[in-house]
């Protein structure tokens, strides 16, 4: 990529500018992201409400009693002149989430494999094969899209999302794959579920996973599960 990378500034609302660095998502975008996401917060400094990165974007949120549009758009301007990634920034932290993958707690095991002419086991191998970058957080609370998943494995959304997703579930859709943090209604096809806790008030951040960080799936036993602190009720059909 070359030094001099691109931007364009939209206004999304009276003190809401988003930052769109890039039209298409790909896991070389990271590095940037971050790099421009410190910059940002050190240009803003108090003065800054939120900061919300996205797969191509970061959605600027800042304090329009102390600083106006054009204030604001010069302070962008100024942070991401001749923008570079800096050392260490595609790193992130590495995460390993069990996940006890089973057709009572992941209902759309069969049905995928199926569709994609694999057994079972070797989709959950290929779900586990790869480390996936944390591309957002969004949603729900601690909810990170990551990717991106084995273009074999890639599905769209259920046409009727569920009504309750159980927290834990993992799942996959599109060329991404999550866990839901919490109980809430959801479209993933779902394969399995963790006992890792990733949404916490009382953690610094709130969330487990954090945009740039790593994450492995790694297949383990009921048994395991529920050594773990697991919740194995199944997830029964909605009416």
């Amino acid at each position: 990529m070359q030094c001099a990378l691109k931007y364009r500034l939209e206004t999304v609302g009276i003190d809401v500018l988003l930052v769109r660095l890039f039209e298409h998502i790909d896991e070389e975008n990271i590095p940037w992201l971050l790099a421009a996401a410190s910059r940002l917060l050190g240009a803003f400094g108090q003065q800054l409400i939120d900061l919300v990165p996205s797969y191509t974007t970061l959605m600027l949120h800042y304090d329009i009693q102390r600083l106006d549009d054009r204030d604001a758009r010069l302070r962008v301007q100024q942070a991401l002149q001749d923008l570079q990634p800096e050392q260490g920034e595609t790193a992130g932290q590495r995460h390993e989430l069990p996940v006890w993958y089973h057709t009572s707690v992941g209902p759309d095991l069969v049905q995928l494999a199926r569709a994609k002419g694999i057994t079972e086991q070797a989709l959950v191998k290929a779900h586990c094969a790869r480390n996936y970058r944390v591309f957002a957080l969004g949603f729900a609370p601690g909810f990170a899209y990551m990717g991106l998943i084995d273009p074999q494995l890639a599905a769209p959304r259920l046409a009727t999302p569920r009504k309750r997703v159980p927290a834990g579930s993992v799942g996959i859709a599109e060329q991404q794959t999550a866990v839901y943090p919490s109980v809430s209604p959801g479209g993933w096809n779902l394969l399995g579920r963790t006992a890792v806790r990733l949404f916490d008030p009382a953690r610094d951040g709130y969330s487990l996973l954090q945009p740039g960080d790593s994450v492995r799936f790694v297949a383990i036993e009921r048994s395991e599960f529920l050594r773990q602190g697991g919740d194995d009720t199944p997830l029964e059909p909605e009416a």
